[in-house]
């Protein structure tokens, strides 16, 4: 039997762990055409079939889940192995993968990631904007960025950037020919700007005020996917619109967006980076983590 070199059984891991040439691929930086034919010859060298395999899945045999079971843990201390000679440099190195959305993305975008790539040259920052919530671990992620109220319990979660507020705002002139909702169901008689999230669903708009909290499906023939399309639709005089304030603050100081119904905006908890907490945290991560801190402190 000829012995497998680490990248085929990195190749293997990868392909295990998320269950998908594609999204291995994806992670490893290779054409899936390219990790298929690693995989082929794996299996060759070690004269076994390690997956199952149909146009729709993948699945490992029982051979491949005992190498897993015992390979796993060999790559994880390999990987930490590495990472203690980086610390042992003084500076990180390797690449650090973020999964954000994109009111995240651009905090850090503006406020850490500059720095961070100046102080820190020999990682390689892969952030990743997008709207669906995903599985970190399974998409090959090291970290991601949501609301902290929607981390799942079984992260390790560091908040920044404050709490958030969600508001509604509209353009003056479309406010000038209307009365200004006073409560939420107020907003039956408006057109309202809806948003389609991620997952297919409409968003149903959260207000609460002195602890009675109201959701709704606002009313409007317009639905846009996308914070900065619902913000510039609303300066351009096509209805109410229910965003995080973030977006709509440029608006609002120019005099394009007034906010409406602002006694029923609380604020609410904001962003946190959140990571795996039975998972050694590689060096890139652990630095980020703490410029995230620092800023997040400074301001």
């Amino acid at each position: 039997m000829m012995r497998p070199s680490l990248n085929d059984l990195a190749a293997f891991a990868a392909v295990a762990s998320h269950q998908s040439f594609r999204r291995a691929a994806d992670v490893m930086g290779v054409s899936r055409s390219a990790l298929s034919h690693a995989i082929i010859g794996l299996e060759a060298k070690l004269d076994v079939r390690l997956f199952n395999r149909t146009t729709r899945s993948v699945s490992l045999t029982q051979a491949g889940a005992r190498l897993l079971a015992r390979l796993d843990p060999v790559l994880q201390d390999l990987d930490q192995a590495l990472d203690t000679l980086s610390e042992e440099r003084g500076t990180p190195s390797g690449t650090l993968r973020i999964n954000a959305n994109k009111s995240g993305a651009r905090i850090l975008l503006e406020e850490v990631v500059p720095r961070f790539m100046d102080l820190y040259p020999d990682v390689e920052l892969d952030l990743v904007s997008e709207g669906r919530l995903v599985d970190i671990v399974e998409q090959g992620f090291d970290a991601g960025i949501r609301l902290l109220e929607t981390v799942p319990k079984d992260m390790v979660a560091v908040k920044f950037g404050g709490d958030v507020r969600f508001i509604a705002v509209a353009a003056p002139s479309y406010l000038e020919s209307r009365a200004r909702p006073d409560t939420p169901d107020d907003l039956f008689t408006h057109c309202c700007i809806r948003q389609r999230l991620p997952s297919g669903k409409r968003y149903r708009w959260e207000f609460s005020k002195r602890g009675a909290e109201v959701a709704i499906d606002a009313p409007g023939n317009l639905t846009l996917d996308d914070n900065d399309l619902l913000v510039q639709a609303a300066a351009d005089g096509r209805g109410i619109a229910y965003v995080p304030e973030y977006f709509a603050r440029p608006f609002l100081a120019s005099g394009q967006l007034a906010t409406v119904l602002d006694d029923w905006c609380p604020p609410t908890p904001g962003l946190a980076l959140y990571y795996p907490r039975s998972r050694h945290v590689p060096s890139p991560l652990r630095a980020f983590i703490d410029l995230l801190r620092e800023v997040d402190r400074a301001r």
